[in-house]
């Protein structure tokens, strides 16, 4: 079945940009960073975050080319946990020039809805714009963007935007549509 896919691209150009949000009262909310490489962990999380939005493109890749993805030097995974089960996650990617793409950001179904999202996100921006503290060789942060399109959580681009993100770009295409591979077992199943 042919769709038509919008996808929408958003940056931050200033560490001042951002309109950061605490985390939710009463919870026991944690957020991590996973700092030992692990292809297992971030099919994990890709997974369990995208089964039900249809995130089909990292589906065929190989344990190598996982392997790949997070040793690449400036890449890091942001891990929020309540009370100790992971709940969601933002992956940065380091690229030339100072700029910091959000390569994935969401949240597990059974967590969403709850105002975990935009304590993610923010703290995901943060750690983009403090990416070179962790990583010597990289130059400061000078740009964060990422995109978002018309699959994804109904609230993505409301929480991009009211996370201090602005649009730069937007693409319309017809495609065709992926099955959605999940939800995996347990989530709303």
């Amino acid at each position: 079945m042919s769709i038509t896919l919008t996808t929408w691209s958003l940056e931050q150009t200033s560490p001042s940009d951002l309109r950061p949000v605490p985390a939710p009262e009463g919870g026991d909310l944690r957020i991590v960073r996973a700092e030992v490489p692990s292809p297992e962990f971030s099919r994990f999380l890709y997974t369990a975050v995208g089964g039900d939005i249809r995130w089909t493109d990292r589906l065929p890749l190989t344990y190598a080319q996982w392997q790949e993805i997070v040793e690449r030097p400036g890449a890091e995974i942001w891990v929020a946990y309540e009370k100790g089960t992971p709940a969601g996650y933002v992956e940065l990617e380091a690229q030339p020039d100072g700029v910091v793409e959000i390569v994935y950001f969401g949240l597990i179904p059974a967590f969403r809805g709850r105002g975990i999202g935009g304590h993610l996100l923010s703290v995901g921006v943060e750690r983009a714009w403090d990416l070179a503290e962790r990583w010597p060789d990289r130059e400061p942060t000078e740009r964060v963007w990422l995109h978002t399109c018309s699959l994804d959580g109904e609230h993505a681009m409301a929480n991009y935007e009211r996370r201090g993100f602005r649009l730069f770009d937007t693409k319309v295409e017809q495609t065709e549509a992926a099955e959605n591979p999940g939800p995996w077992p347990g989530a709303f199943a």
